[in-house]
């Protein structure tokens, strides 16, 4: 009789240890899953800049200086187009366009950028006689 009680005793014990490696594993699965959407939200999107000659840049960089300074990640040919003229940043998980203090302002849609602001697909950015076209979170050849 003790025979099959300590058989049932050691089925039991071996039934809790792989129920509780089963529940380790799953919850290491279910955190990893969890990092991967925590990371994959915070991926940068792209920024596509299309210029009037229909010619486009693909930025993956969390800052896009726009200017006529050779160093700048888009560089103009324009003189009425400052140095450094206007930043395009990342974060807050939106794209933001800022005016440098430059000699001719930067404008967004017509509208004069005092500002810091939130820029959307399509919009127009004027720097000196340069009108980009904005797209955010799409490759160029999409």
């Amino acid at each position: 009789m003790s025979g099959i009680i300590f058989l049932i005793l050691r089925f039991l014990v071996a039934l809790a240890l792989f129920s509780f490696l089963g529940y380790v594993l799953w919850t290491l699965w279910r955190d990893m899953k969890r990092q991967d959407e925590i990371l994959e939200s915070r991926r940068l999107p792209p920024m596509r800049v299309s210029l009037a000659d229909g010619s486009q840049r693909l930025f993956s960089t969390p800052e896009v200086v726009i200017g006529r300074d050779p160093a700048c990640e888009m560089a103009l040919d324009d003189p009425a187009v400052s140095n450094k003229h206007a930043r395009l940043s990342y974060h807050h998980g939106q794209w933001w366009l800022e005016d440098l203090r430059s000699t001719n302002g930067t404008f967004l849609n017509g509208e004069p950028v005092s500002a810091p602001l939130v820029v959307t697909g399509g919009d127009v950015v004027r720097c000196g006689q340069v009108e980009l076209t904005l797209t955010p979170g799409i490759s160029v050849g999409e």
